[in-house]
């Protein structure tokens, strides 16, 4: 079974970007665009809200392979 994390390796910021591209198999630049067009399409403040929340959400890596 896939489960999501924040990865400890393919970071920028909190990993959320590099655990969404493991978990679907796709290139981590693709998420990250994806996420800069949807930071402004949203008008900044709820895409920082989502983001902020994923941060607590997801388990970092280590505590998922442990």
């Amino acid at each position: 079974m896939k489960r999501l994390f924040r990865t400890q390796y393919d970071r920028k910021i909190a990993g959320i970007c590099g655990g969404l591209a493991q978990y679907f198999s796709v290139d981590p630049t693709i998420i990250r665009l994806l996420a800069v067009i949807l930071f402004f399409v949203t008008g900044f403040f709820p895409f920082i809200i989502g983001y902020i929340i994923a941060i607590f959400i997801i388990p970092n890596e280590e505590d998922v392979r442990d």
